[in-house]
């Protein structure tokens, strides 16, 4: 509860009804600090000690299988066109039939991740699991949108 100050006639203080915000606003310039402090504290953080890896790098093949899947969604082993149900007896042919070897599969950037499923499905089926799959290293150039002019 606050007084007046300004006329004290009788020497009795009266009662103001008007609030007084001071407090209220060293609480929340109280309050505004603690989270600015507390904010960047709150981010996850989380310190782990990674074991190092000592496996050495795999070598790359001689001869590579890559496996494309286009944007009309046809495959082509190489750069030979290869229908869905040739893929298995195509694979066999090309890895001399050594399942253990990598494949290599890139797709284009237009297919839908259910299709590119599909074909790792396929691969799976035909007894090739390992998959590596393929893309462009970012070099940090700022390569220009697709369909963007130059």
């Amino acid at each position: 509860m606050a007084v007046s100050l300004k006329d004290a006639q009788d020497g009795d203080l009266g009662e103001v009804s008007e609030i007084n915000v001071t407090p209220f606003i060293d609480v929340i310039l109280v309050l505004l600090i603690i989270f600015m402090v507390a904010a960047p504290l709150s981010t996850v953080d989380v310190a782990v000690d990674l074991p190092v890896s000592n496996a050495q790098p795999q070598p790359r093949p001689d001869t590579p299988v890559f496996l494309t899947v286009k944007g009309d969604l046809s495959l082509a082993l190489g750069n030979d066109p290869v229908p869905r149900e040739a893929l298995q007896a195509t694979l066999d042919q090309r890895t001399n039939q050594d399942r253990e070897q990598r494949v290599f599969l890139r797709a284009d950037g237009a297919v839908a991740y259910r299709e590119l499923m599909d074909v790792m499905n396929l691969l799976r089926n035909a007894g090739y699991l390992k998959i590596a799959l393929v893309g462009l290293e970012d070099t940090g150039q700022g390569a220009a949108a697709p369909g963007a002019k130059p």
